[in-house]
C-alpha cells in the first residue's frame, strides 16, 4: 500500500511539474522577439509577437525581411519547441514560410523555410519595452541636410541621390540613403513631394517607417500615407497629393511615436510593437539613423532637421 501511494505521489508530482513547466514555458514565449535570420551570410532582420487568444489559443504577429505586418493564426509550442507558418504574401509566392524554433536560455534559436523552399537559421531576443521614466527636454533641431551636399548621408549601393538647390532628390528607383549618425529619440521635420505613382518611406532608427506613397484608399489602412507601415494607420487623412510639397513632424520617444502630417495630427503618442519591413536591423534598443526609402520610384526631400533631448 505504501509502494503504491508513494507512487501516486510520484506520478502525481511529475504530472504537477510537467504542468508547470508548460505554463512557464508559454508565459515565457508571451511577448515581442526581435529575430536576426542568418541568409548565405547577410543578417536579415525580422520579428514576432506572441499573445493569448482566449485561455490556450496563441496567435499573433510577423515581419519578414520585407512587406507589412502579417498575422498569425496559430503558433503551436509544445514540449519547449515552436512552430508557425505564414500564408504567402506576394504573387510570385505559392508556399507557405514556416518558422520552427525552440528556447536556448532565455534566447529563441530556429530555422525559417521561405516559399522559395530555402532554409536559414535564425536567432531571437525578447524585444525591449523602450519605456522612458521622464519626459524628454528637447534641445534646437539643427539640419541633416546642407541643400547643397550630400554630407552626412551615405547610400549602402550605387548612389542615386543628389542634392539640387535645396533639394534631396531621388530621380528613379536605386539606393536607400541614411544618416551617418544615429539617433535615439527625437523630433523630426521633413519635407517631401513625390509623382504620382511613387512609393518611399522616412525610417526612424533605421527600423520602422512612416509611409510615403500615392495609394491612399487602394491599400488596407495600416500600410496608407501617414501610417506607420503594417502598424499604425492614420486616424485622418491629410495627403495633398502627388505634385505637392507636404510635411511630417514626427516625435519618436520609446516606442511612443507622434506623426504630424501637414499640420495633422494623423498617430498620437501611440507604440510602435516592433520593426517594420525593410528595416535595417533588429536591435531595437540601440540608436539607429533616418534612412529614406529610395528604392520605390523618384522621390524628393528638403528642410530635413532633427531635435534630440538635452
Amino acid at each position: 500500500m505504501k509502494s503504491i501511494l508513494l507512487t501516486i505521489v510520484i506520478v502525481g508530482c511529475l504530472v504537477v511539474t510537467c504542468m508547470a513547466t508548460g505554463a512557464s514555458d508559454t508565459a515565457a514565449l508571451l511577448g515581442r522577439w526581435d529575430l536576426t535570420v542568418s541568409m548565405d551570410g547577410r543578417p536579415v532582420p525580422s520579428w514576432f509577437e506572441v499573445i493569448k487568444s482566449g485561455s490556450r489559443m496563441l496567435v499573433g504577429r510577423f515581419v519578414g525581411g520585407g512587406g507589412s505586418a502579417r498575422p498569425v493564426s496559430r503558433y503551436y509550442f509544445a514540449d519547449g519547441k515552436l512552430s508557425f507558418s505564414i500564408p504567402p504574401q506576394w504573387e510570385r509566392e505559392d508556399r507557405d514560410l514556416s518558422v520552427e524554433g525552440q528556447f536556448q536560455g532565455d534566447s529563441l534559436v530556429g530555422t525559417m523555410v521561405m516559399p522559395s523552399g530555402k532554409k536559414f537559421n535564425w536567432a531571437g531576443r525578447r524585444a525591449p519595452a523602450l519605456q522612458r521614466t521622464a519626459e524628454p527636454v528637447w534641445g534646437d533641431p539643427v539640419s541633416i541636410f546642407d541643400g547643397k551636399t550630400l554630407a552626412g548621408w551615405h547610400a549602402p549601393g550605387t548612389n542615386q541621390w543628389v542634392a539640387d538647390n535645396g533639394i534631396l532628390r531621388s530621380p528613379h528607383s536605386g539606393s536607400n540613403f541614411i544618416t551617418d549618425s544615429r539617433y535615439m529619440d527625437f523630433k523630426l521635420h521633413i519635407e517631401f513631394r513625390y509623382p504620382r505613382g511613387s512609393n518611399s518611406g522616412v525610417y526612424l532608427r533605421g527600423r520602422y517607417e512612416v509611409q510615403i506613397e500615392d495609394l491612399e484608399g487602394a491599400e488596407p489602412p495600416n500600410d496608407v500615407i501617414g501610417a506607420v507601415y503594417g502598424f499604425l494607420p492614420p486616424c485622418v487623412a491629410a495627403s495633398k497629393g502627388p505634385g505637392e510639397w507636404q510635411t511630417y513632424d514626427i516625435t519618436l520617444v520609446g516606442r511612443l511615436v507622434t506623426i504630424v502630417f501637414n499640420g495633422k495630427t494623423v498617430v498620437c503618442n501611440a507604440e510602435i510593437p516592433g520593426i517594420t519591413g525593410g528595416a535595417l536591423d533588429s536591435r531595437e534598443g540601440e540608436p539607429g539613423p533616418i534612412y529614406l526609402q529610395g528604392d520605390h520610384g523618384p522621390i524628393e526631400y528638403r528642410n530635413i532637421t532633427i531635435a534630440v533631448p538635452r
